[in-house]
């Protein structure tokens, strides 16, 4: 058996990847609500966003196999489905919100089922179970720390009276195991690795 220590760890986390409509689309809405004054809102790179389902934070390399092998298993209850991205929201709620988020729609049961065998799968691996409910979303911008109450109003308005009508669909056939790399000008994405989702037989 082979023992050797591999001390790199990557940042790293389980998402569904967007198709390029999505985020044409989520770049359109972002740049309706952009103002130059909104210095307390922080955006999202429209390019790096995904739909996670399961954060893993710092991982050995040498652990990517495994939980490779855990999401097979999970995916194995599973097969491709339909998603649409529409409706817009923020946590807590858009009279203070704090973060600004778009909806997922769609076969969202499926979704859900789907997050769920994943993190039961990683939990036998170790990892910790979610203790939040699951609840899909993009998220397109978070509001600074120490906003004032009346900017976080404003902007919570703004989105209220912004209409997001297009139904954007992604079709859902593969999950992938991400990597996070964070650099000074934000975040860069890579895949290590990539479970297509089994297509059940009549």
């Amino acid at each position: 058996m082979n023992l050797t220590y591999n001390p790199e760890q990557v940042r790293s986390f389980i998402a569904i990847e967007l198709p390029e409509e999505i985020k044409n689309g989520l770049a359109r809405l972002r740049g309706e609500l952009e103002r130059e004054e909104q210095t307390f809102v922080k955006w999202v790179d429209v390019e790096g966003i995904h739909l996670t389902l399961k954060f893993l934070g710092n991982i050995p390399l040498k652990r990517v196999a495994e939980i490779t092998s855990a999401m097979e298993e999970a995916a194995q209850g599973s097969s491709p489905f339909r998603l649409e991205v529409s409706n817009l929201g923020a946590f807590p709620n858009l009279k203070q919100p704090r973060v600004f988020w778009v909806g997922i729609g769609g076969e969202v049961d499926r979704l859900s089922s789907l997050q769920r065998n994943i993190d039961s799968a990683l939990a036998s691996l170790g990892f910790a179970r979610e203790e939040r409910p699951f609840t899909p979303h993009l998220t397109l911008a978070r509001i600074r720390q120490g906003a004032p109450p009346g900017q976080r109003k404003s902007f919570g308005e703004l989105v209220m009276s912004t209409s997001f009508d297009g139904k954007y669909v992604a079709d859902v056939n593969a999950i992938n195991l991400m990597r996070s790399q964070l650099t000074p000008t934000g975040a860069v994405y890579s895949c290590l690795a990539e479970v297509i989702l089994p297509t059940q037989e009549c």
